[in-house]
């Protein structure tokens, strides 16, 4: 064995297990999983990388009643490509049993889709949360499918004015520290 391989072998220079972190999972939950819940993911997509924490936390979304396969709707496209968010790659998922055993924070546009959650897995309704209460409300986030281009610009805002007031109390929820 020569010296080159004995040192790839070597591992006081690995880091401890202390030092490596385990990867959390955000899924965020809407209806469709064509408008919300894309429009949500992107933003929070966009602020972890700005804090350097897209390494350590993941963000996916799925609907309760996903439009399998659709891509986002042509407005919430529009609308995030205004903000400098590019959404145009999301294809809508159906909420799957897997997606909630393995997340560790749910957050949910309604409090119906709590309730679809709730319903199918009790026993995990401690790590779901209506998107609102992060920011210490407790309200739906309103859908805009199917309306004008500025309810989707209304949602948007409402989304970001969560975020803004809720970004802290989400990693807090996962252990990750704030940058």
């Amino acid at each position: 064995m020569n010296t080159d391989e004995r040192r790839s072998m070597n591992t006081d220079n690995a880091p401890s297990s202390s030092a490596v972190r385990q990867l959390k999972r955000i899924l965020i939950v809407c209806t469709g999983n064509i408008c919300r819940s894309p429009m949500a993911t992107g933003l929070l997509r966009q602020r972890l990388a700005e804090d350097g924490l897209d390494g350590d936390v993941m963000v996916y979304s799925v609907g309760t009643w996903g439009l399998d396969g659709e891509p986002a709707s042509g407005h919430a496209v529009h609308v995030m490509a205004e903000r400098g968010v590019d959404i145009s790659d999301h294809r809508a998922r159906t909420l799957q049993r897997y997606d909630v055993e393995s997340a560790d924070l749910i957050l949910t546009m309604e409090e119906r889709h709590r309730r679809s959650i709730f319903y199918a897995q009790p026993g995990m309704l401690r790590k779901v949360f209506l998107f609102s209460e992060m920011a210490g409300e407790h309200c739906d986030v309103e859908d805009p499918y199917g309306l004008s281009i500025e309810e989707y610009r209304r949602c948007a805002d409402e989304l970001e004015r969560l975020f803004s007031q809720g970004y802290d109390q989400m990693l807090q929820r996962l252990d990750v520290p704030a940058a």
